[in-house]
């Protein structure tokens, strides 16, 4: 009895070992049946649980949940000479998504030197949770902060729920566009404000397999409900290629535009950024 009972704990050690193996195959299924007992995998980006169900029906499960994705992208410019410049900048995010539930996150970051006098100086972080009632129809919850020294703003803070549609959803397209009111919290210059806005934004994503690159481009417009004079526009376009394996090399314009900036600061800002881009 003792004898038997090490067989089948062998004999399911080797099917464990198998399916660990497929791991590496991302994507892969891998199911066997026999009398005694029944083991059934659905592998994917992540592993994580192996079950044992009990006596009678002896069924070993690997259940796959959704894994988070994240990069980080860095770029940087130094000229020394006729020309004395800097610039830097640092973005990271991650995402996750499940059949109901999308989560993103973010935080980028730029300075910037002319003859050693400041002209970047800036932050901004984001986090949004969507949770989809049906293949297309989605609500979400937005947070964004932003500095930017350079425009005299000490602080911007927008939260916003609202609702989305998605009016492309397919493996490698995506086109969704986004409504809903928005709570500002600012101080711009010497002067702090409180205000509530709209918020209508639209965002475009494809990626190319062959050549596993891939195209973005977002609009998001924020004009106050009660003085539609004073509004922000967001905007960025975006293109990314593989270099090799998990590196890419990006190129994006980002535009911010305030129709009521700080005093003599300008409405319009525009930057035009290239570096490089690590998966993990």
């Amino acid at each position: 009895m003792g004898g038997g009972f090490l067989v089948k704990k062998y004999i399911k050690l080797v099917l464990l070992a198998t399916v660990c193996l497929a791991l590496s195959r991302p994507g892969t299924s891998v199911a066997v049946d026999t009398n005694k007992f029944s083991w059934v995998s659905n592998l994917g980006a992540g592993f994580t649980s192996v079950t044992f169900a009990p006596a009678g029906t002896n069924a070993v499960v690997l259940t796959n949940k959704p894994a988070w994705e994240s990069s980080l992208s860095i770029g940087f410019t130094l000229t020394r000479g006729n020309s004395d410049t800097l610039l830097a900048t640092a973005s990271i995010q991650t995402h996750r998504k499940t059949l109901e539930d999308e989560f993103n996150l973010g935080a980028d970051g730029a300075y910037g030197e002319n003859d050693s006098v400041q002209n970047v100086n800036s932050a901004h972080g984001f986090s949004q949770y969507n949770h989809l009632f049906s293949e297309r129809f989605f609500g979400y919850l937005r947070a964004d902060a932003l500095h930017d020294e350079i425009a005299d703003l000490q602080y911007r803070i927008t939260l916003s729920p609202g609702v989305g549609y998605y009016f492309l959803r397919q493996t490698n397209t995506s086109l969704a566009g986004e409504f809903g009111p928005a709570m500002v919290f600012e101080k711009l210059g010497d002067d702090g404000n409180n205000y509530v806005t709209l918020r209508l934004a639209e965002r475009f994503e494809h990626k190319f397999t062959e050549n596993n690159a891939r195209v973005w481009e977002s609009v998001e417009c924020l004009p106050q409900i009660n003085d539609f004079n004073n509004f922000v526009v967001n905007a960025e376009v975006g293109l990314e290629a593989a270099v090799y394996k998990k590196i890419s090399l990006q190129v994006y314009a980002q535009d911010n535009f305030v129709n009521e900036p700080a005093a003599g600061r300008q409405q319009n800002d525009l930057r035009i950024v290239s570096g490089l881009k690590y998966k993990f």
